[in-house]
């Protein structure tokens, strides 16, 4: 059978025609229950040896249904009474009611899924499912741990385990039932979170991954739901997590958390006073060189200064740009805004930094900042802002973001130069932390 819906989806209505004329009748009523077809790819086991199978997807992105399916592949044979691979699976869910009207029940769960004459029985007394070839699915709740220690299985489905409140537990126990056969496996599907146990999961040489966002299943969901999440979610740290199944990590002892800088976000820009755009250049500009950062924040700095308030409003940093090319796209940037002043840390470049920047624009209102501290002393202050609550951000600086929570008391602890905070420190610093030092030597200035 070829690879299904994609193929399907992108030849002509001949095509179509052609190739459903050439199914014979039997092929034609079994092709809506052949997941292989219609999949996904993120919705299909990978290849190879694995325990453990991670399906991290967004809201919506049919991890459910992938679920689901896998669990009929493990169990149903080629006719309805042949034995599969499974006779034994557990199904475990955060709750028994969040198991039966989500995993069993539910529009993409494993009754919706399965053949009429494979379909299983709901035995709501025993809490299971028995299918025709007499293979039987177990339901149990993240709440009960313990309820894991005797059974055993030969695979299982995990479903949203990174919201459990006792998922190391329930793991552990599962995977001390987990005995039966001779290659036990199980599907855990997840919206990601910053958990151990995920975590520990993901790092598991016998585990395996696919994600997908929530855009890639738009074909079966609402339009109204896509434009409802993107416009509250979208552009944010934790829309990439919700919508986007990547795993966000805030290093321990960060000086910035993904909590922290939820509660500041704001969808409409307030009345500002002064609006800054900041760059942290590159030592080198070729493609392999590292980000140029490039900061706008705007303040209102209206009455004592413990009412000032900033707002991040946009990361316009660029990757691998030549000199011209980052000059050209701060002062751009200061154009789109309206900005007073570009401020450029110029450690590396020295003179060069400026010579650059005057060539794009002669005129354009600069000064130069020079580091005399490292980067966690500079960045401590800005983020005690933060812990005040007197920082906002827009939406779309989720790159900004994940630097900024990998900035430890330790030191910054992501791959390559933090250059977009390093933007961002400037750029505050220079509105709310010491702007008068600004104005008393507007030439160079040390930090």
């Amino acid at each position: 059978m070829r690879s299904g819906a994609g193929w399907l989806a992108s030849v002509t209505p001949e095509v179509v025609d052609d190739f459903l004329g050439g199914l014979s009748d039997q092929a034609l009523l079994a092709l809506p229950w052949m997941f292989e077809f219609w999949a996904l790819p993120h919705q299909l086991p990978p290849e190879g040896a694995w325990k453990t199978w991670v399906i991290m997807g967004g809201r919506g992105a049919g991890k459910t249904r992938a679920g689901a399916e896998w669990v009929r592949a493990e169990v149903e044979g080629p006719r309805p009474a042949d034995p599969g691979r499974a006779r034994r699976v557990a199904l475990v869910g955060e709750t028994i009611d969040q198991v039966r009207e989500v995993m069993v029940f539910g529009d993409s769960g494993i009754l919706a899924c399965s053949p009429p004459d494979r379909r299983p029985e709901w035995e709501a007394g025993r809490r299971r499912l028995v299918w025709p070839n007499g293979a039987v699915a177990q339901v149990f709740s993240a709440h009960e741990p313990e309820s894991l220690r005797g059974p055993q299985f030969d695979a299982a489905w995990v479903d949203e385990l990174a919201k459990w409140k006792k998922a190391e537990e329930t793991w552990d126990q599962l995977q001390f039932a987990l005995r039966l056969g001779e290659n036990p496996r199980q599907v855990v599907t997840t919206t990601p979170r910053n958990v151990a146990v995920l975590k520990a999961i993901l790092n598991n040489p016998s585990s395996v991954v696919t994600h997908a966002p929530t855009d890639a299943n738009r074909a079966h969901l609402a339009a109204s739901f896509l434009e409802e999440v993107q416009a509250r979610y979208g552009g944010t740290r934790q829309g990439r997590q919700e919508l986007d199944g990547v795993l966000i990590e805030d290093a321990e002892g960060a000086l910035w958390t993904t909590a922290m800088l939820e509660r500041g976000r704001i969808d409409r820009v307030p009345k500002l006073s002064r609006i800054v755009v900041a760059v942290d250049p590159p030592v080198t500009g070729h493609g392999g060189s590292d980000e140029c950062g490039i900061i706008v924040v705007g303040a209102l700095t209206e009455g004592p200064v413990q009412d000032w308030r900033a707002v991040v409003l946009e990361d316009a940093s660029v990757q691998g740009a030549s000199p011209d090319a980052w000059a050209r796209a701060a002062i751009a940037a200061m154009a789109r805004h309206g900005a007073e002043r570009l401020v450029a840390e110029v450690n590396q470049g020295g003179d060069l930094v400026q010579s650059v920047i005057r060539q794009v624009d002669p005129l354009v209102p600069y000064r130069a900042v020079r580091a005399s501290k490292g980067k966690v002393a500079r960045a401590e202050p800005v983020a005690a802002l933060y812990e005040q609550g007197r920082v906002s951000h827009l939406r779309g600086l989720a790159g900004l973001e994940d630097q900024m929570c990998r900035m430890t008391a330790r030191g910054y602890e992501g791959k390559g130069s933090p250059d977009r905070v390093d933007a961002l420190v400037w750029a505050l610093t220079e509105l709310m932390i010491d702007p008068a030092q600004s104005y008393r030597n507007p030439q160079v200035r040390r930090l």
